[in-house]
This record gives C-alpha cells, structure tokens and sequence, in this order.
C-alpha cells in the first residue's frame, strides 16, 4: 500500500510555517538566542530555541485558558497540515480520520503553574483543565475534537524518537480501516520545570554563545540546546499529488551491554528492509544529531557501518532551532520531503564538521538529486529509531 504525504506544515525558531522555515534553513538562520521566556541561565543552559511571534488568538477563544502553549502551537499547525492536504472531513467518512502524534511529556508549562497554584493557595485554586491539559495525549485528543475526528488514533511516547514512531504508527492505521490520518509531533517546555527535566540528563550546553552552544559532529561539542516546535502531517493511502510517501520505518531499544550504535543500526537496517531499500539507494541522511560527543561518535559509526565513510550526504537541519523534544524528529521529516520537493540538501548551520568521524556532513545547501531520505531519531532510554520517506 502506498502511503503518501498529501499535507504538511511547521512551526520552529526560524519560522512559522514550511515555506518561511524552509527558506530561513537554506538560508543559514539561525533561531538559537539567549532565552527570554525564562531566566534559564541559572539553570546552566542559557541557549534556547524560541519560536516568536506566534498569536494563538487564531485559536477559539474557549480554548486559550484550557490550554498549554505546546497544544497551541500543535493545534495552529495542524490546522495548516489540513488546509494544505485539502481533506475535507464534510467530504469523508469522520469514523477513517484519525490522529497520531507524540508527545515526550504533556503541557509543561500549564502543569508548572497550577502545581504552584496547589502548593501556593490550594487545591481550589488549580484549574479543572489541569486534569488533561498537562496529559501527553492532550495534542491528539484537542485535534480530533477541533476537526471532527473519529478514526482510530493514538499517541506514542519514547523521548526524541516518538515523533519518527508517531508516523510510522499513522502509516500503520491507513492498513487497518482509516483511509487518512494527521500524525507528526509539536512539542514546547519553555519553562523552569521543563527545562530542569531537560538539564538533569547532563547533556544539554552550558555555552553562552548562540552560535557555539550546540554544535552536532563538531570538535567542539557541548551539549544541545533545548527548543520548541515540529510539524504535523497528513497521510493517506493510494495514489495522491503530495510531497511524498513513508516507506520503511525501524525502532529498537538499546539492549544492556550492546555497543552503543548497535541499537541505531539494527533501526537503519530494519527502516530499509521494510522499505525495500538497500543503503546505496539513500540521498541523504538527516541526522539525529546529539551535539554530545559520545552520543554523536555513537550515531557516525553507526552511519559508517551502514554506508561506509564518508559516502551519503547527512544534514542536521536542527542545529539551526535545536532540539525540540518529540518535535524535531517530525520537523526532520517535513523539511527532507521539502528537500525531496526542491532537489536541495539544507545546511548544518555554525558546525565544522569532524572529519575524523567518518560521515559526509554537510554545513552549507546543495543542490542534489534526491529521491530517497533516511530520518533518524534517538531518545533518552536507549530508544532508537528509523523512517524512510520518498518521491
């Protein structure tokens, strides 16, 4: 069964919406700055990728108080995904629409106020939206209800990979009765309590400099740095005008005593088999891109024992808005199927590349026939996973 990607849209630091992020990205924009929603500093993480100028108030005004930024932010995008797919639920059956998405938590920032409403003033003073505003399905069950919904839907939950899973598991539902479903992740915990679960891995950047805080297959690596943002999806099976269509998808959870890119190529592995693929047939891989060293010599042998040194072009587009929890995975497939759409291989923006690692990184656009795009996402926990999308 073809799966094809009929609609798409996405909100990052550098833009939002696809064609003002995509043009940012090829254009070196960086949207990495010192953070201002929050003193994060104090934190030891003083980088952050923000997205500004986003106005919910496009949004029903009844949603605004029950409603984290996080779903926001997902709830405007997806509505952009739907506009740009041109499904038309007046026109289908609701009960073979359903959504997808991940989530690595919920709504963070709703859940930090009324907690400090609990312990503050009581429980009288916590709103009754807390009950599932802060719930990391939130975003899928806010989306089927706005557009009307029914099909079979879910939400998946493993760190920075979810967002690969989430689209794989959309693609999965188009096999079992949906004949369309909207997937993909936006993620935002631009708060304290966010970012404490973020700093307490050890592995976010404690640089001060935007352009030397977060800096994937680089020498000089120290950490990522924390942003907010993704992009949601449309699939649908058959044959469609789109941007795209999934072919192969692999997950995998790091076994205890297994090398430590052992987990990622059984994934890479697993994507292509399912895809009917063999490495030679990839165009470009967009890298997960840890911006930590041992993470990141992790991902480049896995790479070379897969493709051999230095042979497919790799990306990480994400250094240009950092890591936006579930949210960069999704965002790194909207922007290789805009890659697909426009020949061109985006930049790794501030990064020198190490050559010692072995891997074909890219820091500056180029032109190149694409046809086949292998997206790679790993998260906290040892989750390891795979998606190849194609023309």
């Amino acid at each position: 069964m073809t799966v094809a990607v009929t609609g798409l849209e996405v909100v990052s630091p550098i833009g939002l919406s696809r064609e003002q992020h995509w043009v940012a990205l090829l254009d070196g924009v960086s949207g990495l700055g010192p953070t201002k929603g929050f003193d994060s500093a104090r934190l030891g993480n003083p980088i952050s990728g923000e997205i500004a100028g986003f106005t919910p108030d496009v949004l029903p005004s009844r949603l605004l108080p029950a409603t984290d930024r996080m779903t926001q932010l997902s709830l405007v995008t997806a509505e952009g995904a739907v506009e740009d797919s041109g499904i038309d639920v007046a026109n289908h059956d609701p009960d073979g629409i359903g959504v997808v998405t991940s989530a690595s938590a919920g709504g963070y920032a709703f859940g930090q106020r009324e907690l400090q409403n609990l312990w503050s003033k009581g429980p009288k003073f916590v709103s009754t939206h807390q009950s599932y505003a802060w719930f990391y399905a939130v975003n899928t069950g806010q989306i089927s209800i706005r557009h009307g919904y029914r099909g079979h839907s879910g939400v998946i939950v493993a760190d920075d990979a979810g967002g690969l899973d989430a689209i794989a598991g959309a693609a999965r539902r188009l096999d079992r009765g949906n004949h369309a479903v909207l997937t993909g992740a936006v993620d935002s915990a631009m708060c304290p309590w966010g970012r404490v679960a973020q700093t307490s891995t050890g592995l976010t950047s404690g640089h001060s400099d935007a352009r030397r805080a977060y800096l994937p297959f680089d020498e000089r690596a120290s950490g990522w740095v924390h942003g907010e943002g993704g992009a949601h999806l449309v699939l649908e099976s058959g044959s469609h005008d789109g941007y795209g269509v999934v072919l192969g998808h692999g997950a995998t959870v790091d076994g205890a005593g297994d090398p430590a890119s052992a987990g990622l190529v059984r994934a890479i592995t697993t994507a292509l088999r399912t895809a009917g693929r063999v490495p030679a047939d990839v165009d470009v891989v967009f890298a997960d891109a840890a911006g930590v060293r041992d993470r990141d010599c992790s991902e480049a042998a896995a790479l070379v024992e897969v493709f051999g040194a230095h042979t497919v072009p790799v990306t990480a587009p994400k250094a240009a808005t950092g890591r936006m929890g579930t949210g960069s995975a999704a965002l790194d497939v909207a922007t290789a199927l805009l890659s697909i759409r426009d020949q061109i291989i985006p930049p790794t923006v501030n990064v020198t590349p190490d050559p010692g690692l072995g891997i074909n990184l890219h820091a500056r656009p180029r032109r190149a026939r694409l046809e086949t795009a292998l997206v790679l996402a790993r998260g906290i926990g040892g989750f390891n996973s795979a998606l190849v999308v194609g023309r």
